[in-house]
C-alpha cells in the first residue's frame, strides 16, 4: 500500500463509537482464540475491537476437547458456571487397536480437576464459541463487528493504521495494536510476512468429521468416555456431547502430500469412508459407528512454516495464525487460549504494544513450538504399521492408564 492510511479517513463510522478516546486494540478473528484474547485484554484494561470476516459468527458442527491447561484460564475469566453448563466431563479415555477393538489402555480422568486445577471438558465447538461470544458482548470494553476483513496495515507514530474490507467497501481507521487471530489462512500473517515463502501447505492428512445421533452408535460407545482407535495410516477419535445425546467423531487419514483442498469428494458416506481409511475389515463396533454417519465432511489439515518471530512492532499473531498444529494432541484450541492469557499478562496498561508483544512472544514461542512438534510425532505413532505398531501397542499396554496420562502431564501443568 502506498503511503500511510490516515486514521478514520473514511466517512463511514469507525468500529467504536467514542472517537477521541485512545484507539482500541484490534483482534482480527472471532474464533475461540480471538474471543478469549478480547476478554483477557479487556480484563487487563484495554478497549478491544474484534473484527470477524464472516457475516455471522457460527461454527461448523465439530467436537472440541479442552484440557486442564486451557480450562484453568477460562475459569479464571469467570466462565466456570457457563463452562459447566455447556461441557460434558469425560470419565475416561479408551485407547483401542482398530483391527480387533482390543483396549490397549484405559485412562481414568477421575481426580483430574484436583490434580491440574481443571477437569477435562468436551464441547461442541459452536457451544464454546457462543459462550465466549456472549461473554464478550456483555463486556462494555469489547466491540464486535462481523463482515469485516482486515486487509493491509501500516505502523507509525505508535499506532497501527488499518484498512478493513466490509460489505460497504474499504474503511480506514487507527488501532493501538493489531492481533491476528484469523486462523491458518491468516491475512494478517500474510501481510506481516509479505514476500516470504509462507503460504499454507497441505500436511498430507485429512480429517473426516461427523456429528452422530447417540442412538446410531453401539451401546458400548455411548458412555461418557472418549475413544481413540489406532490403525495403519489412520486413526479415529469420538466422544459424546450435549449430555451424551450426540457423538462427535473424526477419522483422520494420512493420504499423502499430493491431495489438495479441491481434489476428491468433499463428503463421504460411512461405507466409502471405511474404504478410504482402510478400516473395512476392522472392529465391528468401530465399523458400525462409521457406518452410522450418512455424510462425513472433509477437512484437509494445513500448516505453515514455523516462524522465528510472531510480531513486528505493534502487530502480532495468535493461535493457528502463529503456530498451526496437527490435532494429534488435541491442543490447537488450548494453545490459542494459552496465547490469549499470556498476551493479557504482557499487555498491561501503560506498556507499549511493541514491548508487550516482545514479552508475549518470548513467553510463548518455545512452548507452542514444542507442542507443534510433539503433535506431529504423536501422529507418527498413531498411524504406525508393522513392527512399529506392535511395539507401540505393547508399550501402551505396559505403561497402563495412569502412567499414560502422566506422560502428557507437561501439557496439562
Amino acid at each position: 500500500m502506498a503511503g500511510r492510511i490516515p486514521p478514520n479517513a473514511s466517512t463511514r463510522s469507525p468500529p467504536l463509537p467514542d472517537a477521541g478516546a485512545r484507539p482500541p486494540v484490534v483482534v482480527a478473528g472471532a474464533g475461540i482464540g480471538g474471543l478469549t484474547a478480547a476478554l483477557r485484554l479487556a480484563r487487563a484494561g484495554h478497549r478491544v475491537a474484534v473484527l470477524e470476516r464472516a457475516g455471522v459468527i457460527e461454527e461448523v458442527g465439530a467436537g472440541l476437547q479442552i484440557a486442564p491447561n486451557a480450562g484453568r484460564i477460562l475459569q479464571g475469566l469467570g466462565l466456570g458456571e457457563a463452562l459447566g453448563a455447556a461441557a460434558l466431563l469425560p470419565e475416561a479415555i479408551n485407547i483401542h487397536r482398530a483391527r480387533d477393538g482390543a483396549i490397549l489402555s484405559r485412562l481414568s480422568l477421575a481426580g483430574a480437576g484436583e490434580r491440574w486445577g481443571a477437569p477435562f471438558r468436551l464441547f461442541h465447538r459452536a457451544d464454546l464459541q457462543q459462550l465466549l461470544l456472549a461473554a464478550a458482548r456483555r463486556n462494555d470494553a469489547i466491540t464486535i463487528r462481523t463482515g469485516a476483513r482486515v486487509g493491509d496495515f501500516e505502523e507509525g507514530d505508535g499506532a497501527v493504521f488499518l484498512r478493513v474490507h466490509g460489505g460497504q467497501g474499504p474503511e480506514d481507521f487507527e488501532a493501538l495494536a493489531l492481533i491476528g487471530a484469523d486462523g491458518v489462512r491468516s491475512s494478517v500473517r500474510s501481510f506481516l510476512n509479505r514476500g516470504a515463502k509462507d503460504a499454507p501447505a497441505y500436511s498430507g492428512h485429512t480429517a473426516w468429521r461427523a456429528i452422530l445421533p447417540a442412538e446410531s452408535v453401539p451401546a458400548t460407545l455411548r458412555r461418557r468416555e472418549s475413544h481413540l482407535w489406532l490403525s495403519a495410516g489412520a486413526h479415529v477419535v469420538h466422544y459424546p456431547l450435549r449430555d451424551a445425546s450426540i457423538i462427535s467423531a473424526v477419522v483422520i487419514v494420512e493420504d499423502g502430500l499430493s491431495r489438495a483442498w479441491d481434489r476428491g469428494p468433499q463428503t463421504l458416506d460411512g461405507a466409502a469412508l471405511l474404504r478410504e481409511a482402510g478400516l473395512a475389515a476392522g472392529d465391528a463396533d468401530l465399523r458400525e459407528l462409521i457406518l452410522g454417519g450418512d455424510s462425513w465432511r472433509r477437512w484437509p489439515l494445513y500448516g505453515r512454516p514455523a516462524l522465528a518471530h510472531w510480531s513486528r512492532g505493534a502487530v502480532t499473531l495468535l493461535g493457528d495464525a502463529a503456530h498451526p498444529m496437527l490435532p494429534f494432541l488435541a491442543q490447537g484450541a488450548a494453545m490459542a487460549i494459552e496465547d490469549a492469557d499470556a498476551l493479557g499478562r504482557a499487555f498491561a496498561p501503560g506498556v507499549e504494544p511493541a514491548e508487550a508483544f516482545k514479552v508475549y512472544e518470548h513467553t510463548r514461542i518455545a512452548r507452542a513450538t514444542k507442542v507443534q512438534r510433539a503433535s506431529r510425532r504423536q501422529g507418527d505413532h498413531y498411524h504406525a504399521s508393522g513392527l512399529h505398531a506392535s511395539a507401540r501397542d505393547l508399550a501402551i499396554s505396559a505403561l497402563g492408564g495412569q502412567r499414560m496420562l502422566e506422560r502428557n502431564g507437561w501439557l496439562y501443568r
